[in-house]
């Protein structure tokens, strides 16, 4: 059986006639496989949902216990119609995972989701699995992009902060995933003073530490105390909110701080590229590690990882799923 036959993109997203359900999808469905809570993949509204444990928490926590009729707990490997569906690490946020589908008869095909391959102290590692076809996305699909050691970037930050110590320093950071990242990284830079948060982030903050992640003390932005490290949503910066404190320097942490035009637009005086996605070396040399016969690509900047597989004597298509990357990187 052609895989193409097996997984096809449809106006709902991603579908898997075998099993007779959707990866990611787009829109309500009867069964829907989540790979990670970030709300462009993980949506409410389904009649069953399949994930993690910990993508299913998040999930409720951000849509309400009710976000489906049926959870049900990934535990590998499962059945479905007549295909083996298995969930691995995939080292984007906490929780995340690819899907494995094997058919009885057919290629194996990996649907990686949203993944990175830099080590990211609030997720599980990426699992290289061998497949036939490697469904991927190309969020940072180009050359251009080659992000730096975050523990470096974090440094930046630390020294600005020890340069401007009258400033307070607001980090712009993405409340699932991005925010406790930047935590964890500061306090394994040396930073142990108490961390301020935005009342948004608050609540996933609480979820990591319940799942045994380290992030120090953090205290609420509304009263920050001698805390001169703030992080926010994105958002908060273009509310009133931003304007409680005094002179601050504002920083964005975000794989798009490569481009500099970004930061500028966003009014950002230090920028910081963390990234919880791969960049082109580590897009290219997953592919390369995978070996896979196909490459299909969900999202991000197609024609220049087309253009590689071209060249490498890779098959690759664009499933061109629109609806994704709806949120801040």
């Amino acid at each position: 059986m052609r895989a193409d036959e097996i997984v096809y993109p449809t106006d709902k997203g991603l579908y898997c006639a075998l099993g007779d359900f959707y990866i990611d999808p787009l829109t309500p469905v009867p069964r829907a496989l989540v790979t990670h809570g970030h709300s462009d993949h993980a949506r409410p509204g389904h009649g069953a949902v399949m994930a993690t444990r910990q993508t299913l928490e998040i999930m409720a926590i951000r849509y309400g216990e009710d976000f489906t009729t049926n959870r049900q707990i990934a535990n590998n490997p499962i059945r479905i119609g007549t295909v083996t569906v298995s969930f691995h690490p995939a080292g984007h946020v906490l929780g995340s995972a690819q899907i494995l589908i094997t058919p009885d008869n057919g290629p194996r095909i990996l649907v990686s989701g949203d993944y990175c391959r830099t080590p990211n102290p609030v997720s599980l590692p990426f699992e290289p699995i061998p497949c036939d076809i490697f469904i991927t996305e190309a969020t940072f699909g180009l050359p251009v992009f080659r992000h730096p050691d975050p523990l470096t970037e974090i440094s930046r930050l630390l020294a600005s902060m020890a340069e401007f110590p009258e400033r307070p320093h607001l980090v712009g950071a993405y409340a699932l995933g991005k925010a406790q990242r930047v935590i964890a990284l500061a306090r394994a830079a040396g930073h142990h003073a108490p961390i301020a948060i935005h009342g948004a982030l608050k609540r996933l903050c609480d979820y990591h530490a319940e799942q045994g992640i380290d992030l120090g003390t953090l205290v609420a932005a509304t009263d920050p105390g001698d805390a001169k490290l703030i992080l926010a949503p994105p958002s908060a910066f273009a509310s009133p909110w931003v304007q409680r404190f005094r002179d601050p320097v504002i920083s964005y942490a975000s794989g798009w701080m490569t481009v500099r035009a970004r930061a500028r637009q966003r009014g950002v005086e230090l920028p910081l590229v963390i990234s919880d996605h791969v960049d082109w070396p580590q897009l290219t040399a997953t592919i390369r590690e995978l070996a896979p016969q196909e490459v299909w690509i969900t999202h991000g900047t197609e024609d220049g990882l087309m253009r590689w597989c071209e060249i490498e004597g890779i098959p690759s298509r664009p499933l061109r799923l629109i609806g994704y990357e709806d949120e801040p990187e």
